[in-house]
């Protein structure tokens, strides 16, 4: 196979809204040792990219400034030492940088097969969300069955894919969503109870669903104000894990409530953990969750697709907070 010398991407080309993100070109990116290059079909959107597109998320050192944190595509070269994975193959990938492009590079590592019947759109919608959560709720929080887990954001992308998999492995589900029409989704993905946040306190409704016991993980994006309700919606020994602050990282509160709980308070960001972190929770993924998507016990919620030289369109559609689950850019590819 001939490959392009240029590809088609999407740029940021100053900070700034949506209109921010235009179609350029690039030289076609080339695999490092260990790594594989994907031309890609499909490209997920998640909100780092939104906060990278404002300039307040800049690409760690020697990861692509184009943004776009997961592909799906098919491998078309590859770079020196890469086992397990073959020119042809299809895939999707948790990337560092660059899913937003016809090409792109990933480490072989942080590469998964295509589940059982899935195409690539399903597929782009798998990575950043699943690594998130398996790492977060599983191996930070050690979510166990039996427990109560408190998801907010429930129908987010990596809401509506906590829910699932907190469920499947044994856990009670509790979420926060913004609309009457967002709590009846994130039941019927298994959540028990869904709390409306505009009319309800999560606080008063944890209590009551756990007999005043509190949850026993708390899966946070929100922050701000959030954090010491948390707290207190918490069980002895609980633990709160914090991904993302859109209220905010700052606030005043009181840590009593911590220490005489026992509590846990952790978080994480995926993007610059080290490349042997994420290839864990690849290998835990395929181990344990990938035969629960072969046998569709778990599946990614897509609510909108959006061609790659929409991907302002897309993220529009992300900053309004109205889509259930994953937003996806298809990226249309020349003939080779």
């Amino acid at each position: 196979m001939t490959l392009p010398e240029t590809m088609t991407c999407i740029e940021i080309k100053q900070p700034g809204g949506p209109e921010a993100l235009v179609p350029g070109s690039r030289p076609l990116p080339l695999p490092q040792a260990g790594e594989v290059l994907i031309r890609v079909a499909a490209a997920g959107v998640n909100r780092p990219d939104v906060i990278q597109r404002q300039g307040l998320y800049p690409a760690p050192p020697g990861a692509s400034d184009i943004p776009g944190l997961e592909v799906a595509g098919t491998v078309v070269a590859l770079g020196a030492g890469v086992e397990g994975v073959a020119i042809g193959d299809a895939v999707c990938a948790l990337v560092s940088g660059g899913g937003y492009a016809q090409y792109c590079t990933a480490a072989a590592a942080c590469c998964l097969p295509l589940p059982r019947g899935y195409d690539m759109v399903r597929a782009a919608a798998l990575p950043e969300t699943f690594f998130t959560v398996w790492h977060n709720v599983f191996q930070r929080a050690r979510l166990q069955p039996g427990e109560t887990i408190l998801v907010h954001g429930g129908s987010s992308g990596i809401g509506t894919t906590a829910i699932q998999l907190a469920k499947v492995f044994g856990a009670r589900v509790l979420t926060t969503a913004g609309s009457d029409e967002k709590c009846r989704a994130c039941e019927a993905l298994g959540a028990e109870r869904a709390i409306d946040y505009r009319t309800e306190d999560f606080v008063d409704v944890v209590a009551e669903m756990t007999g005043k016991k509190g949850a026993d993980v708390i899966l946070d994006m929100v922050g701000g104000d959030y954090l010491p309700r948390n707290v207190k919606s918490l069980a002895t020994e609980g633990r709160l894990v914090i991904i993302a602050f859109l209220k905010g990282p700052k606030v005043e509160m009181n840590f009593m409530p911590v220490m005489l709980k026992r509590l846990t308070i952790t978080g994480s960001t995926l993007r610059v953990q080290p490349l042997a972190a994420k290839a864990t929770i690849a290998r835990e993924l395929h181990e344990q969750v990938w035969p629960l998507l072969d046998a569709g016990r778990v599946a990614p919620v897509v609510h909108a697709r959006f061609a790659l030289d929409e991907a302002a369109a897309a993220h529009q559609l992300m900053e309004s907070s109205t889509h259930i689950g994953k937003i996806i850019l298809e990226v249309a590819q020349p003939e080779i």
